[in-house]
């Protein structure tokens, strides 16, 4: 079958704008498509692919690939770009990008967003091969010592990453700039053996529903419109439903089309062509399709998140992050909270669990060993500005996409896979309301009066303006030591009656009497304090409770 004997290989081309990614998939395309194909008439028409970023070029399989069955090796590189499309492209495909190739302008070494692409690599893929491009714009008497430095540093900066033992190759892949007359391009042999030798045969899974990105749309006059892209995720067949959920819409699966040949299926890790009719191609230009009901709407989410180390600025909660998930980037709001169990989490959200509130989200590597709160983990409520498609326990990536693009920081913020998918808008109302996380919060007030040997009157525990019913029941510690409970309201002032459970401390009793007893009225009616009790300290009042904050009756709990 044409599916055994051909394998696509799919790497995701990194690197800083302007680093020369275009250009070297562009020479790539064509001087392997040539070689391979100078044979036949149709080589070019057979071997570029290249629209939207997407280039594909058909080689003879390596021997370790032609051992395990395949005729043919199809590289896929997906050129990312821009910063925001390249977060969307990779993350979009990150279980079937095979590999990553980080493209480094020799001339100005790394970059910030040579970091990030780091960064997302390490996030997304096991395997990097890394590319200085330019090198003729060095002078060919300093380029072996520039080659040498800038390949040290590259190699000592992979060092503290996954990537410590990946092969650095040097190439100018459009010699003279781009609107410098066609030349040969230089290094490019190396690099296709490189990329030979470091290829392999993933593990494409087909089972599950269909996940299918489509890059490129358009209509074949009397066969139907072409969806072109790269099967995510499961399998289709001819006659399969593919849902477009931007859309909400439905097709069947009229043909297909892979290495320019028809096939009856596809799965996991495909470049092919999908047939459909009835469908205007204007309509979708670039986006998901799936299995009907597959591909949710998602007005906000949660996710288990970690920070990103090399972001330097505090990641806070109520704060808005440019969040990139599938293949849409949207603002969202966050809140953060975390737990120091470790939970079993399987891909799904522990409603069961109670969480701690944090105002903001920490690098677990650096939080002090004697820290009074260490969470374990940390998890994200995402609520996004407009509703987007989203893929159940899909990966995302929380940037500051406004920050200037040639600052010298990591814009990457936090990272997170999903773990729960609000569908309904309402999901404030509805879902979040089974969200346990609480606040720990603290008041305190003073003993104004004794009331009795049980009851006393406090003041300053509660603003005027504060539903005191919401207290009433709670439990107070005074500062002497003794447990209560607030009883009731006293007064319009906000004042609150408290009933001391075993009854005050004879010490307690003869000092509040002391701060109270001795007033006496001047001429004007007001209280004069005796001098005697004006340095005696209050006795206080502390109120420590729980708030959960995504409960609607605001009620307050203690443990």
């Amino acid at each position: 079958m044409m599916e055994s004997r051909n394998l696509n290989f799919n790497i995701g081309v990194l690197g800083h704008v302007d680093s020369g990614k275009t250009s070297l998939a562009k020479a790539l395309s064509t001087v392997a498509s040539t070689a391979c194909f100078d044979k036949n008439p149709q080589s070019k028409e057979r071997g570029i692919t290249i629209d939207l970023g997407f280039s594909s070029f058909v080689i003879d399989a390596p021997d370790h690939i032609k051992e395990l069955g395949y005729e043919k090796l199809q590289f896929t590189l997906v050129d990312c770009p821009g910063h925001a499309s390249l977060i969307r492209t990779i993350i979009g495909g990150a279980q079937i990008i095979d590999a990553m190739m980080l493209v480094v302008d020799i001339t100005k070494g790394i970059q910030t967003q040579t970091a990030e692409c780091l960064v997302i690599g390490e996030i997304l893929c096991d395997h990097l091969l890394v590319v200085l491009n330019k090198v003729d714009l060095i002078a060919p008497e300093k380029q072996k010592s520039v080659i040498e430095k800038i390949t040290k540093k590259i190699l000592l900066t992979l060092q503290q990453t996954k990537f410590g033992h990946a092969k650095v190759i040097v190439v100018a892949a459009k010699p003279g700039g781009p609107d410098a007359p066609d030349v040969e391009p230089l290094g490019l042999k190396d690099l296709m053996d490189s990329m030979q030798k470091f290829s392999y045969v993933p593990n494409r899974e087909t089972g599950g529903s269909l996940l299918y990105a489509v890059d490129h749309c358009f209509s074949i006059r009397g066969q139907g419109t072409v969806m072109t892209g790269t099967v995510l995720q499961g399998s289709v067949a001819i006659n399969d439903s593919i849902e477009i959920p931007s859309l909400k819409v439905s097709k069947k699966v009229k043909s297909m089309q892979m290495f320019r040949q028809p096939v009856e299926k596809v799965s996991q890790g495909d470049r092919v062509g999908i047939c459909v009719t009835q469908f205007d191609p204007k309509q979708l230009e670039r986006g998901v399709v799936g299995s009907p009901g597959f591909i949710q709407t998602a007005f906000g989410v949660l996710a288990e998140v970690v920070k990103i180390s090399y972001y330097k600025l505090p990641v806070e909660t109520k704060s808005k992050f440019h969040v990139s998930l599938g293949h849409e980037t949207v603002m969202a709001r966050v809140t953060f909270f975390g737990t120091e169990d470790i939970l079993d989490i399987k891909d799904r959200f522990m409603y069961d669990h109670t969480y701690k509130y944090q105002q903001e989200l920490f690098n677990l590597k650096k939080l002090d060993d004697d820290a009074s709160y260490k969470p374990s983990q940390q998890f994200a409520l995402l609520e996004f500005e407009k509703a987007v498609q989203v893929v159940p326990n899909s990966v995302l990536i929380g940037s500051k996409l406004d920050m200037d693009v040639h600052t010298n920081m990591c814009r990457l913020a936090f990272r997170g896979n999903l773990l729960e998918i609000f569908t309904d808008k309402n999901y404030h109302d509805t879902q979040l309301q089974k969200v346990k996380v609480y606040k720990s919060k603290s008041k305190e007030g003073v003993i104004e009066r004794l009331a009795g040997d049980n009851e006393v009157i406090v003041k300053n525990l509660l603003k005027k303006d504060t539903n005191t019913q919401l207290f009433i029941g709670l439990k107070v510690k005074l500062s002497t030591g003794e447990e209560g409970t607030i009883d009731g309201t006293f007064g319009q002032s906000g004042k609150l009656k408290v009933r001391v459970t075993n009854g005050l401390q004879d010490t307690t009793k003869a000092a509040l009497q002391k701060l109270t007893g001795g007033k006496k009225k001047s001429k004007g009616g007001q209280e004069n304090q005796p001098h005697a009790a004006e340095n005696l300290e209050p006795v206080k009042i502390i109120l420590n409770f729980k708030k959960y904050i995504f409960n609607n009756d605001k009620k307050m709990v203690q443990v």
